[in-house]
């Protein structure tokens, strides 16, 4: 555990010192909401019925974003190397460092969310069907992305081949989540679309910390 606890802290210090790469997702994400009204007219109704779409186009892509230097530092410094050989699991210091990396993101977009609802016209219905979605489909794009990271983790300029390959992927989270955002504009219940969110987070959740540590040592080798 504190070994566990020294990962994490250190990551949070890494990212407050890199304050303006951790701030560049999140002027993303706020950039590319602001701009579809700006694009496609401000008629409420048209808002309303993109915006839980745009939200999440927008949430995977700044995930996205960020996501290159969840391993970049450790590869570089070394680091990566000693928590191979650490007596700690690596799969658990890939767990504390995904899920690091997660609340560093995602907390400062679930803050200025509500903002960005009321700009798109969402119902309150709306806004708590988006956050649940949010919730549960965020944590699943880290793990999943994590994999992708670890792959590609020792490329230089990866991020492109990094997009090109995750992307994909999101389509069928992306489909749900706007599925559940659409059935509460409607006043229909999502309940079916949220459990399937869950189940896919679950099952990344089991699978992906064994699956990114394995990565690691592909590419460290």
């Amino acid at each position: 555990m504190v070994a566990l606890q020294s990962v994490f802290l250190k990551d949070v210090a890494l990212a407050y010192r890199q304050r303006a790469e951790l701030m560049q997702p999140l002027m993303f994400f706020v950039l590319v909401i602001t701009l579809f009204p700006l694009a496609i007219g401000p008629s409420p109704e048209t808002l309303q019925r993109i915006g839980g779409g745009v939200i999440w186009v927008a949430a995977i892509l700044s995930l996205l974003l960020g996501m290159e230097r969840m391993f970049r530092d450790d590869f570089a410094d070394g680091s990566l190397e000693q928590y191979m050989l650490s007596p700690t699991p690596l799969y658990m210091i890939v767990v504390v460092k995904v899920l690091t990396h997660w609340l560093m993101h995602i907390v400062p977009l679930f803050l200025i969310s509500p903002l960005l609802a009321l700009f798109l016209n969402l119902t309150f219905d709306m806004y708590v069907a988006l956050m649940l979605t949010l919730l549960l489909g965020t944590p699943l794009i880290s793990f999943i992305g994590g994999i992708g990271v670890a792959l590609t983790v020792g490329l230089h300029r990866g991020g492109v081949l990094l997009a090109l390959l995750l992307i994909p992927i999101f389509i069928p989270l992306l489909i749900f989540a706007t599925s559940a955002i659409e059935s509460a504009s409607m006043l229909l219940p999502y309940h079916s679309q949220l459990a399937i969110i869950a189940g896919l987070l679950l099952f990344s959740v089991a699978l992906s910390p064994m699956a990114i540590a394995y990565s690691l040592k592909v590419s460290q080798n």
